[in-house]
């Protein structure tokens, strides 16, 4: 697949191609057409070929339908889930070479972001500890985030006991001011519902901690069950300064689905931008039909990463 080569190999990760973007979709559609029978009859239903494709009416896939159906196009390398919250779960299967195209967007992102360094920092996951039964994507994600800077420590909110996992507030928060004592930067990852949790715990407390310079909040995932608990930014944002001593600033937030495995970054004005590696289109929930900037709609996400599975357009059920 050059076309998805030269596109995840292009220098700046917000200097949008659409000739080389659709070059490389059309090349990815071909691929699943021909490869997986589903996504073909799926296609073939719509009308669609390589002659008329575009991104409007390039076949898109609910993320539901992965929750219920397993589909595949090549051999994966390694499959990952989604959390499966709602109970079931997506399994997506990815490939050496779609694995290497993540690779290269992560690190062109994260450098721009300024949160690549060489200066060792204490981790604070707010998500799942690793354990064999555990093989969601969010936990392998965060996880991986603790490699952005050598990681001296890594210590989880959700610990596995007798069959489940259970948040350790109480831990974490021991922890937490034994690091605010020393003198290496900490780093928070993951769900922002459980960070937010642990700030107004220590909030209710009196306990306020001033940690070290360098110090980040970085947030991922959605809220989900905690979705009616939910703070405005600017509240989230005055709790992480009054209790953690984490100016605005140092607080990075993401956007990803397994589904859909692009890093989205926001900016240091707390915006997200699309990066060259996908497009989003927004779809009407009454005729799917795409809306123009700033209307509320179901969310279309494109990008031509991976050909272990047809997942080169999926469409969420957010809006």
């Amino acid at each position: 697949m050059k076309y998805r080569a030269r596109l995840f190999s292009v220098k700046e990760p917000y200097t949008a191609d659409d000739e080389l973007f659709m070059a490389a979709v059309r090349e990815n559609f071909s691929w699943h057409r021909n490869h997986c029978g589903e996504y073909r009859k799926i296609a073939d239903g719509l009308g669609v070929s390589e002659e008329n494709l575009t991104a409007e009416n390039l076949p898109y896939i609910p993320t539901m339908l992965f929750k219920r159906r397993r589909l595949s196009s090549s051999k994966p390398l390694i499959r990952a889930t989604s959390s499966g919250t709602s109970g079931n779960f997506s399994i997506i299967g990815f490939e050496a070479s779609g694995l290497l195209c993540a690779l290269k967007m992560t690190l062109k992102i994260l450098r721009r972001r300024g949160l690549l360094s060489l200066r060792p920092c204490r981790y604070f996951i707010m998500g799942y500890k690793p354990h064999r039964s555990n093989r969601t994507a969010v936990t392998k994600t965060a996880f991986a985030a603790t490699l952005m800077t050598p990681a001296v420590s890594r210590k989880y909110i959700l610990k596995y006991e007798n069959g489940a996992y259970k948040p350790d507030f109480d831990g974490m928060l021991r922890e937490l001011v034994k690091a605010s004592e020393k003198r290496l930067p900490v780093r928070f990852m993951g769900f922002p519902a459980y960070t937010y949790f642990l700030m107004k715990l220590m909030d209710e407390r009196g306990i306020y901690v001033k940690l070290p310079k360098g110090s980040k909040i970085m947030l991922g995932g959605g809220w989900k069950q905690f979705y009616a608990e939910q703070p405005d930014k600017a509240g989230f944002y005055a709790l992480a300064e009054k209790t953690l001593g984490i100016s605005d600033e140092n607080i990075i937030e993401f956007f990803g689905a397994v589904e859909h495995p692009v890093l989205y970054c926001d900016c240091k004005n707390h915006r997200f931008h699309v990066p060259a590696y996908s497009r989003v289109i927004i779809r009407s929930p009454d005729d799917l039909a795409p809306l123009s900037y700033g209307e509320t709609g179901l969310c279309e996400l494109i990008t031509p990463m991976i050909k272990a599975t047809p997942i080169l357009a999926v469409m969420t059920d957010d809006l």
